[in-house]
C-alpha cells in the first residue's frame, strides 16, 4: 500500500521571529500519523506575498494533502486568503453560511458585527466551507489535480477542534491510507555512535518498509522503528520480533518503551518490589530528587533526601566524617560510599544513592577538573560506585549526573 504524504504550512512573520513557538505542527504530526498520513515536510514562510504563492505551488509538487495554518484574520497583515484566491485562480465572496455563523458568534458574546470583521466570512469562491466551531475564522477545503489543501486557523484551539471533527474524518474518506505504527525502545548509558556500531547488523537487516530512527537526548537515546502496513496488528507482532532480536546486542541499556522515562521505570520497580529509596545529592543539588518526585505516586517508595553542599552539612546534618573529607575531598569515592551508605541509615530505606562533584564553572583542580562527579549506590548487599567525566557546562552536568544516578539505581537493584 503507497503512503498517502502531507506537508505542514505555517504562515506567519511571528513564528519566523521566533515571537511564538509553532506547537500546531506538532500536534498535527501526531494526529496525521495516527490516521495514516506521512507528514514528509513542514515548512514556515513569512506575510509576504511571493514567499506564500511559492509555498502553494512547491508542496503541490511535493506532497498529496498540504494542511495550512495562520495569515485567516481579518487584517491587512493577513495574506493567506488572498494568496489562496490567486493560486487557485478564483475569486473572493462573502459566503452567506459563513457570515450566519460569524454572526451568531458576535452576537453570542453581546458584540457588534464590524465590517472588518464582517470580511471573515469571505471566502474563495472555489473552496468548500470548513466550519469553525469556536471562532470566528472559517476553514477553506480545496481540491485540484487529486491534490488537497485545507488552510485552517492558526488559534491553536480552534484548529485542533477543527482537525480532530472535520478534516481527518474528510481525509480518511478522501485517501486510502496505510497503518502508520511507531515502537520506541528506550536505552540509557551508551551514546548514539556507539549504539549504532553495536546494533549495526540488526539495524541492516530491517526490512523495507519498516525503517529506524535515533533519538538521542541528554543521557539518553530513544530508538525508534516506524513501520508502514496494512494493519497495526501485523506491524506490532512484526517490530515485535524485531525487538526480539535487538535484545541480544543491546538489551543491557534497554531500560523500557513507549513513552515512559527512566524515572517513571525505576519507580515502578521500587514499587513493584517493595523497596525504599533516599537521597543525598550534592552537585546536583536536588535534580535527582526532582526526577523522581516527577512520577506521581512516588511517595510509595520514595522517603525523602539531603542536599548537604557544604562542608559542614556533610559532616553534621550527615555524618560524612571530617577526616574522609580531610584525605579525600567532598568529590571522592570515599566521601562518596559514606554519602550513600549514611543517606540509607538516617532515612531508614533499603537504598541509598549520592552525589557530589565539580558541576563548574568554578571549583576545579587540575587533579580534579571541572565535570568530575562521583556517584554511589548503597544497599544492604553492597555499595556501587561510577566516576564520571562529564562536561564544562553546569547545566548539563547536573543533567547528566542526574540520569547516571538513575541509571545506576537500574543497574545495581538486586535482581527480582
Amino acid at each position: 500500500m503507497s503512503s498517502v504524504t502531507a506537508e505542514l504550512l505555517t504562515i506567519g512573520d511571528e513564528i519566523l521571529y521566533g515571537q511564538i513557538v509553532d506547537t500546531n505542527s506538532q500536534w498535527m504530526s501526531v494526529a496525521l500519523s495516527e490516521a495514516g498520513i506521512q507528514v514528509v515536510r513542514k515548512t514556515s514562510v513569512g506575510d509576504v506575498e511571493s514567499e506564500i504563492l511559492t509555498a502553494f505551488s512547491e508542496a503541490e509538487q511535493r506532497v498529496d494533502i498540504i494542511l495550512v495554518t495562520g495569515g485567516l484574520g481579518p487584517t491587512s497583515d493577513d495574506l493567506t486568503k488572498p494568496c489562496l484566491v490567486k493560486h487557485y485562480n478564483c475569486e473572493l465572496k462573502i459566503n452567506e453560511e459563513a457570515l450566519s455563523e460569524v454572526t451568531a458568534f458576535f452576537k453570542s458574546r453581546g458584540r457588534e458585527l464590524t465590517d472588518v470583521n464582517r470580511q471573515q466570512a469571505a471566502l474563495p469562491t472555489c473552496c468548500e466551507k470548513v466550519t469553525n466551531k469556536i471562532g470566528t475564522a472559517p476553514g477553506m477545503w480545496f481540491e485540484r489535480n487529486g491534490k488537497v489543501l485545507v488552510s485552517m486557523p492558526g488559534v491553536p484551539h480552534e484548529m485542533k477542534l477543527m482537525m480532530k471533527d472535520l478534516i481527518i474524518p474528510k481525509l480518511k474518506q478522501r485517501f486510502v491510507t496505510p497503518t502508520i505504527f511507531h515502537q520506541v525502545i528506550r536505552t540509557v548509558g551508551i551514546g548514539e555512535s556507539f549504539l549504532s556500531d553495536k546494533i549495526s547488523s540488526w539495524e541492516r537487516s530491517l526490512p523495507p518498509h519498516i525503517r529506524l530512527a535515533y533519538l538521542p537526548s541528554l543521557g539518553d537515546v530513544k530508538l525508534r522503528l516506524t513501520g508502514i502496513g496494512k494493519s497495526k496488528e501485523e506491524l506490532e507482532k512484526e517490530m515485535d520480533e524485531l525487538v526480539d532480536g535487538l535484545i541480544p546486542l543491546a538489551g543491557e541499556y534497554i531500560f523500557g518503551f513507549g513513552d515512559d522515562p527512566l524515572e517513571k521505570v525505576i519507580g515502578d520497580t521500587l514499587r513493584d518490589r517493595n523497596l525504599t529509596l533516599s537521597i543525598a545529592e550534592s552537585c546536583t543539588g536536588g535534580y535527582v530528587s526532582h526526577l523522581i518526585t516527577s512520577v506521581p505516586g512516588s511517595s510509595n517508595y520514595f522517603m525523602g533526601s539531603l542536599i548537604p553542599y557544604s562542608y559542614e552539612i556533610k559532616m553534621r546534618q550527615l555524618g560524612v566524617r571530617p577526616e574522609t573529607l580531610e584525605q579525600h575531598g567532598a568529590v571522592s569515592e570515599a566521601t562518596i560510599v559514606e554519602m550513600a551508605n549514611l543517606v540509607r541509615a538516617k532515612f531508614s530505606t533499603d537504598i541509598g544513592v549520592a552525589t557530589s562533584g565539580i558541576a563548574g564553572p568554578g571549583g576545579a583542580t587540575p587533579e580534579k577538573p571541572v565535570g568530575t562527579v562521583w556517584i554511589a549506590y548503597s544497599d544492604k548487599h553492597h555499595t556501587v560506585t561510577k566516576k564520571l567525566q562529564l562536561s564544562t557546562d553546569r547545566g548539563i552536568n547536573i543533567r547528566l549526573a542526574s540520569t547516571a544516578v538513575l541509571n545506576l539505581i537500574r543497574q545495581s537493584l538486586p535482581k527480582g
